[in-house]
């Protein structure tokens, strides 16, 4: 595949409901420019985006993929994203690629949820946006009716190229000149109203409507002639926001003449190593190039450089600034790097990764394969940095976070496919707290003889709530316990508020008080005191009114108004309360609320079904409230059986 020019080159990211026919839009896309003889099909595991192994199992796209398409002296690079809603964080990466984005829209279906989050997306973005109705073949489909409805959720910014009318006047809106001629009653001739159309994209004033049947590859030529004729090219894109070397803010525009700087948007493994797909914003790239990885200020040589098409790679010679490309090996480079001149430094923003809404448990099914969990996550985390790991050590579970089931699911499984390892989904365990809410004045003895030097420890210690988390003092006279042996004290104290004698969780907000003790002069010594500490914390802990404490979060939930309803009445059963709403405007609303973190972990799958996925939610960690006594109780009870157990 030869070079282009920043001129000559369109950066698409097809967007859209899962479903919609994007990877058979790209499919026909090549049909049409001769770059495969005959289409593949979804269904058949034989396009050229699906090529993964998983792909080709279920039916759907899980990843991007990059494929070009050469059209009148052009090359269009199509960015192919999964439609499913758990692979955000692929839509989150490419869209930093893309100058322009295609929401394509069953004409069977009609405007969908995927095609209001791909909007939502695009706005957010400022990345410029059109429509293509595809399946226009199938029966009972009404066009206009489809049209209708987008005009409808998305305003008057949407419009066809037959409608001429609607497409003048919002031509004339985007430059003064413009708008005077058109008032005077003036045709604009075919360079002005080329030049307002494109004009109106790049601003996303104007969102034009074209219709295709990809699979009878019809409509095709048209779409791709109409992105070369009004999607904006890469040098057009407007200035790109980094830092330099100082952190100061600066703007890089895309131009081959000066020195080079790309962004990273997608890490991914091949049998053959690692590679690394790059938008090169500025500059020109050839095989060999040293760099320097902005992100790690460490140095990078560009080894080997091609071009993809789906799975395929084509040795590149000089890539110009606008084009994406592929890199292999790279050896300190992540997804959101930016690598660039040493001599020009430059770091654009990282990538902004929807947070986790779904965390489950995970662990090894044989025993000894924990390290190759851990080993394979991190791995797979370096292509995939939309999911997290994290290692909770008050319940010893490794959580897994991603955007949904189908996404820990693909994780799960390339960690067997890849790694060898079986693991096992767990539901997150409750990091409980303990506290007392009374007093307790106790006495903790050691004392063992057993022939020649013996132990021997006393302690007497009151217990009391705090409001730090632990207070150690002591209130002695008379030398009844000798100095030396007070810091062994207050080590089995801290040792023992580790595991509470309720659920086996941390003691929070306890102050104990040293007051009075005995001693031997032989049989004395740090860790008889020691002992005698952790049995006066058992006997106080069970007379001073212990309590089981949860984590309360703080629960933001964007909502589209007509499940506003619906969504208070479920936080309630979840013992949850609403604090407040803020309109969003657009007929969404924010509820503001509290919930405890148990009613909480499979809230994303909750909220996704009673908002059929049009809902949202952040979650953080507010404070701990004591648990119902009921649910206490049977938390208190599943802790001792699992004890007798062991």
């Amino acid at each position: 595949m030869k070079g282009y020019s920043g001129e000559q080159l369109r950066n698409i990211i097809m967007l859209g409901h899962g479903g919609a026919g994007k990877t058979t839009v790209v499919e026909a896309a090549l049909a049409a420019s001769g770059a495969v003889n005959r289409m593949g099909k979804v269904e058949d595991g034989n396009t050229v985006s699906d090529y993964e192994k998983m792909e080709k199992e279920k039916g759907y796209s899980i990843q991007t993929s990059i494929v070009p398409v050469e059209w009148n002296k052009c090359k269009i690079n199509f960015l192919d994203t999964p439609g499913f809603f758990d692979f955000a964080g692929e839509v989150s990466g490419a869209i930093r690629a893309a100058e322009a984005a295609v929401i394509v829209v069953d004409a069977s279906a009609g405007v969908q949820v995927g095609t209001e989050k791909a909007w939502n997306v695009c706005k957010k973005s400022g990345t410029p946006r059109l429509f293509l109705i595809n399946k226009t073949d199938k029966e009972n489909v009404n066009v206009d009716d489809v049209i209708a409805q987008l005009k409808s959720k998305f305003g008057t910014s949407v419009t066809t190229l037959d409608d001429e009318e609607a497409l003048t006047e919002a031509i004339a809106e985007t430059d003064e000149e413009l708008m005077e001629k058109y008032f005077s009653g003036e045709a604009f001739t075919d360079e002005e109203f080329t030049k307002g159309l494109s004009g109106g994209i790049a601003s996303g004033d104007i969102t034009i409507v074209l219709q295709s049947s990809a699979l009878n590859q019809e409509g095709v030529k048209e779409f791709l002639d109409a992105l070369l004729k009004y999607v904006p090219a890469p040098t057009e894109h407007k200035a790109y926001d980094a830092e330099d070397a100082r952190g100061e803010k600066i703007e890089v525009v895309c131009d081959a003449a000066g020195p080079v700087a790309a962004l990273v948007f997608k890490t991914f493994e091949t049998r053959s190593g690692k590679v690394s797909l790059m938008k090169l914003i500025r500059g020109k790239v050839a095989k060999g190039l040293e760099l320097v990885n902005a992100t790690t200020e460490k140095n990078e040589k560009l080894g080997s450089i091609s071009y993809m098409r789906g799975q395929n790679f084509e040795e590149a010679g000089d890539i110009a600034a606008g084009d994406i490309f592929a890199a292999t090996k790279l050896a300190v480079t992540k997804t959101g790097d930016t690598l660039c001149d040493k001599a020009a430094f430059v770091k654009f923003p990282a990538i902004d990764f929807p947070p986790p809404s779904l965390y489950m448990a995970v662990a090894a099914k044989a025993k000894g394969e924990d390290e190759k969990v851990g080993t394979g996550l991190a791995r797979l985390r370096e292509e995939d940095p939309s999911f997290v790991v994290e290692r909770n050590i008050e319940t010893s579970q490794t959580l897994l976070g991603g955007q949904g089931e189908i996404q820990i699911g693909i994780i799960t499984a390339k960690l067997k496919d890849r790694f060898g390892v079986d693991v096992d989904l767990l539901d997150p365990k409750v990091p409980y707290r303990e506290t007392i809410k009374g007093t307790a004045d106790v006495q903790g003895k050691h004392k063992k003889q057993s022939g020649g030097a013996g132990q021997y420890g006393d302690v007497h210690i009151r217990f009391s709530p705090s409001t730090e988390e632990f207070e150690f003092g002591e209130e002695l006279f008379g030398g009844s316990v000798p100095k030396q042996y007070v810091p062994a004290v207050e080590k089995g104290l801290r040792e023992s508020i580790q595991k509470g004698p309720l659920s086996g969780s941390k003691v929070v907000n306890i102050k104990a008080t040293l007051y009075d003790g005995s001693y031997h002069d032989v049989d004395s010594n740090e860790m008889a005191f020691k002992i005698a500490a952790s049995l006066a914390f058992k006997k106080g802990m069970e007379e001073a009114r212990p309590v089981l404490l949860e984590p309360i979060m703080h629960v933001e939930i964007l909502v589209p108004d007509e499940y506003q309803g619906d969504i208070m009445g479920d936080m309630s059963k979840r013992r949850g309360r609403i604090l407040g709403s803020e309109p969003q405007g657009g007929g969404s609303t924010k509820l503001i609320a509290e919930a405890p973190q148990a009613e909480l972990f499979k809230y994303a799958i909750n909220l996704r079904s009673m908002s059929q996925a049009r809902g949202s939610f952040t979650m953080t960690f507010e404070r701990y409230d004591e648990v119902p006594a009921n649910i206490a109780q049977k938390v208190i009870e599943d802790y001792k059986a699992s004890q007798e157990k062991e």
